[in-house]
């Protein structure tokens, strides 16, 4: 029996408005701007080419004037509304737009730029976003970072995301920076905030990023917040020296994204959540504190950071959707295959095929024409001695008001503990471990959390293990040789 074919369906959007969409699992839409201008988190849309969205997307196109857009494909929910937030995120924009110039003025001029200087009014913007869970936070930093791509000035703004529950464009347990050229495009949120050159099809480059990523290896903050701390701190260290040659990307500023557990004022978390706000404010050198829809933590940073540091308030947008811990899960488990295998994308029903080429010739994902969204990766064996396997303090660390009074840990937060693949219970069946670059040559002292210290180069899985002959089966996204390697273990597993 045939496929029932899809019946296109055109709504007209006010301006200022937008439509809100949500899908389902194993669903996608295809969406296409008929007349108008239309925007999908600041990002235009090309009038007459079709945009595909997959893997329980929810998102909203927007409008400033007025558009038509039509929908083929049924999402799970779908309505228009005129109350959005956007004027107040256009606003943000233009303050910001505002520094970089002013900053970007100074350059030329060759007058001293420095933290903590007199000229701070001149200083481009490195702005720091937090909020609760389901805030938006995420959304406004897309926006943010998509209308100073589009601005004309060839800004190029550094993304920072320092929560390992999301991993932005790598995988999640990861910290990362980006520097962003381009708007980031919308179509899966395994994707929300870009796609790393490694996971990209190669046709797909205009849109892949090269992050620079830290592994933490757990999604939630207080699984070890001393550790967070460093891998911030680390990475803020590397944004300004890659900034010192970089007059461009230094005056396009910095946007960090921030997980919820920092505006969480909660039990013990209280100290660490203001510990890693702290650190974020140190290592970026912060001079502007977004604060979603969160009139206490609003409160608390004013008091905390108003005199040295521009404070706002931001509305919530009335389209944030509530996610729950095992919608979560899901797109942790799509990353993952987006990263070893490519997409798994289908068309809505009765749409014509990626093979008739017409059609598929105005059909865009993630901004890019489609071809082979699929990828080869390599499953291999390997001696257990080839990689070097750490785990960074011990699995199930008990808080220090746990512990006997008097009695000291035998192994700290950060202490990095080798891990015998031969030995029962090591935990490595089907986890995903974190290659690491080598250390630098240069540096010719070595230390014990050296490892902490090195970025990311590569993630595999462990699918076997081979006890009785120490071998191992890994799953890759390319045959490499691993002899040599150093890689960490989190708590992330994936099986296909």
């Amino acid at each position: 029996m045939s496929e029932r074919l899809a019946v296109p369906r055109e709504w007209v959007l006010n301006a200022e408005s937008e439509y809100r969409f949500e899908l389902d699992p194993g669903t996608s839409v295809a969406i296409k701007l008929v007349r108008g201008q239309a925007e999908i988190f600041g990002a235009e849309l090309v009038e007459g080419k079709t945009y595909f969205f997959y893997e329980e997307c929810k998102a909203a196109i927007f409008t400033w004037q007025g558009c038509t857009i039509e929908i083929t494909g049924q999402p799970s929910t779908e309505y228009i509304s005129d109350e959005t937030a956007m004027n107040a995120y256009g606003n943000i924009h233009l303050a910001l737009e505002a520094m970089r110039i002013r900053a970007l003025d100074r350059t030329k001029s060759n007058q001293p730029q420095g933290y903590g200087s007199d000229s701070q009014s001149s200083e481009p913007p490195r702005v720091l976003i937090l909020g609760p869970e389901n805030s938006g936070k995420t959304s406004l930093a897309k926006i943010l970072l998509n209308y100073a791509t589009r601005a004309a000035q060839d800004w190029c703004p550094m993304l920072v995301n320092v929560d390992p529950g999301e991993g932005a464009s790598m995988l999640p347990g990861t910290i990362s920076a980006a520097a962003i050229p381009a708007p980031l495009q919308t179509s899966t949120p395994a994707h929300r905030l870009g796609r790393a050159a490694t996971t990209a099809p190669t046709h797909m480059t205009s849109n892949s990023l090269l992050p620079l990523a830290y592994w933490y290896g757990h999604a939630e903050v207080k699984r070890n917040p001393l550790l967070l701390d460093r891998l911030i701190r680390n990475l803020g260290e590397n944004v300004w020296d890659r900034h010192e040659d970089d007059t461009q990307g230094r005056v396009s500023g910095v946007i960090i994204d921030t997980p919820s557990s920092f505006a969480a004022n909660t039990g013990g978390n209280a100290d660490h959540r203001q510990a890693l706000i702290k650190a974020c404010v140190d290592a970026f050198r912060i001079n502007v504190i977004l604060v979603v829809g969160h009139e206490k933590l609003n409160a608390e940073m004013q008091r905390t950071y108003a005199k040295h540091i521009t404070v706002v308030k931001v509305p919530k947008s009335g389209g944030v959707v509530e996610l729950d811990a095992p919608y979560r899960s899901r797109i942790h488990k799509y990353q993952m295959h987006s990263y070893f295998y490519g997409e798994r994308f289908t068309l809505p029903p009765g749409m014509p095929s990626l093979t008739s080429a017409p059609a598929a010739a105005g059909y865009l994902v993630g901004g890019e024409q489609i071809m082979d969204f699929t990828l080869a990766p390599s499953s291999f064996v390997v001696p257990f001695g080839d990689l070097t396997m750490w785990r960074i303090g011990e699995e199930t660390m008990a808080p220090s008001s746990a512990l006997p009074i008097g009695a000291t840990r035998v192994v700290s937060e950060m202490q990095p503990i080798q891990v015998d693949p031969s030995q029962a219970g090591s935990g490595l069946y089907n986890a995903v471990l974190a290659l690491l670059a080598s250390p630098n040559p240069d540096e010719s002292e070595r230390y014990d959390e050296e490892i902490l210290d090195l970025h990311v180069v590569g993630f595999i899985v462990i699918t076997n293990l081979d006890i009785p002959n120490k071998k191992m089966t890994v799953l890759a996204p390319t045959q490499t040789s691993l002899v040599g390697k150093t890689a960490i273990v989190g708590t992330f597993e994936w099986e296909e």
